[in-house]
């Protein structure tokens, strides 16, 4: 995150409110189920299987499973256009946003987290650089381990002192949508989602024009 210039420091706050607003409303609509949190998911299958709940178990597995495809796709997209693939990906994640949203509103139902799970697997590789993810913008517990390195550094003398705002920036963009997103939900209920494909469009055109390439000059003798 510290070679990110700050334009795309500022995307990537906006992607983890996107990833929070999701995350609210797959929460709160779905049996307590996460859209982006694979670690509670994860717990959730652990639970399952101890607890005999096989459908917590198997929902939860699915759900691990739908996010890991997206960051797949999300991958195989940033290899097939190296330079300029975070509109692409933004694209992909709007696409699945909106295919959500649909079957939200026809058939409300597991069906729908799993789209989101992949949507939000899928904006993880917005960020792709030289094959690793370089911000990931739907999981909070790496961004407060690095904002808390950071702050370390800088008590020590280091000279990136404020480096670990960038981080809190995530975090605070994260529960900014993790609270939009439940205020929407309690209000319009599943209709909420349609929110979630606006603003990724809105966030992919903003991509796309800070990705277009720059026009060269030539100059005529």
């Amino acid at each position: 995150m510290q070679r990110t210039e700050s334009p795309l420091i500022a995307l990537a706050i906006l992607l983890a409110a996107l990833a929070g607003f999701v995350d609210a409303l797959a929460f709160t609509s779905l049996g307590g189920f996460f859209a982006s949190f694979m670690s509670g998911n994860s717990t959730r299958l652990g639970v399952g299987l101890g607890s005999g709940s096989a459908h917590d178990a198997a929902m939860a597995a699915a759900l691990v499973m739908s996010f890991v495809a997206g960051v797949i796709l999300s991958t195989i997209l940033a290899r097939a256009r190296p330079h300029r693939h975070q509109p692409v990906v933004m694209a992909t994640v709007t696409l699945l946003l909106l295919l959500a949203a649909v079957v939200a509103t026809l058939l409300p139902g597991p069906c729908v987290l799993l789209l989101l799970a992949a949507a939000m697997g899928t904006e993880n590789g917005v960020f792709h650089r030289d094959g690793e993810v370089t911000i990931g913008v739907t999981y909070m517990t790496g961004s407060l381990v690095k904002m808390g390195q950071k702050l370390a550094g800088a008590l020590m003398g280091d000279a990136d002192r404020f480096g670990w705002l960038r981080y809190l920036g995530l975090w605070f963009g994260f529960v900014c949508g993790v609270v939009i997103g439940a205020e929407s939900q309690f209000r319009w209920g599943w209709n909420a989602l349609w929110l979630a494909p606006i603003f990724a469009g809105v966030l992919t055109l903003l991509l796309v024009s800070m990705t277009r390439p720059q026009p060269t000059l030539t100059l005529m003798r």
